[in-house]
């Protein structure tokens, strides 16, 4: 028989991927904070350190609203953390890019998350592995990069 939304075990699994969530989202805005940043900020910031994108891109990967986009890289470009350029590739696209000084908030924010390190160090790296793979999987995205 197939487990339905409400068995003991779906139930636990579902509970314990909440506290993680709480957890991760708690020390992320505490990070955040650290460096005057929102969450939401932060979040950005953390994902122009991996590539510049077009804000369109970004408000999908943050799953908000690209005018909510617009308004974080305001405020970060205020800040000196990201910069609009011009698209390489189709100049009518602006870009959003970390600047320098963005890429070291972005590798400090980063280095301040220690919630998930330590209970993942518990893990050998085949668990990892086996944990990450799963994740992708409930997520529908074998190739899912995550920032923070």
């Amino acid at each position: 028989m197939a487990p339905t939304r409400t068995d003991p075990l779906t139930l636990e699994v579902v509970g314990l991927i909440g506290t993680v969530v709480a957890r991760y989202y708690a020390e992320y805005e505490q990070a955040a904070a650290e460096h005057a940043l929102t969450g939401a900020q932060a979040r950005l910031l953390g994902l122009l350190s991996l590539e510049p994108m077009p804000m369109r891109r970004i408000a999908q990967k943050l799953k908000c609203e690209p005018s909510n986009v617009t308004g974080i890289v305001d405020r970060l470009e205020t800040r000196g953390l990201v910069e609009r350029r011009p698209d390489p590739a189709d100049r009518r696209v602006k870009l959003a890019a970390a600047t320098d000084r963005g890429l070291r908030t972005a590798a400090r924010l980063r280095d301040g998350l220690n919630f998930a390190r330590e209970p993942l160090a518990e893990l050998s790296e085949e668990e990892r592995r086996t944990l990450r793979d799963l994740l992708r999987r409930m997520v529908g995205d074998e190739d899912a990069t995550v920032t923070g």
